[in-house]
């Protein structure tokens, strides 16, 4: 588990190593907290985050859904590039987490 701004996630997809709990943590920002998934992409040595929702969210569409993910890493990321995908826990509250367990 990782806990970050408040929020408890766990990592529950990870391809070609994407996952570093510092570079995540410096490129949060409290714009996330509101999307039941994180995507963190790496281009050119650098880290985007992306937010989705559940695909029964009431604000989900085709572009903000986790259903359009394989889309958007297949449109907006680079080909083959290093991921991580983060589940929003919500069923207990945050605990911290030490840099052995990220």
């Amino acid at each position: 588990m990782i806990h970050v701004g408040g929020n408890t996630y766990e990592l529950i997809r990870e391809h070609k190593n994407g996952w570093n709990y510092e570079a995540f943590k410096d490129r949060y920002s409290e714009v996330l907290e509101r999307y039941d998934y994180i995507v963190g992409d790496w281009g050119y040595n650098q880290l985007r985050l992306r937010g989705f929702f559940k695909e029964t969210h009431p604000k989900a569409n085709k572009d903000s859904s986790i259903v359009g993910l394989e889309d958007y890493l297949n449109e907006y990321c680079n080909f083959g590039c290093a991921y991580f995908i983060l589940a929003k826990d919500n069923s207990k509250g945050p605990r911290p987490v030490s840099s052995a367990e990220a």
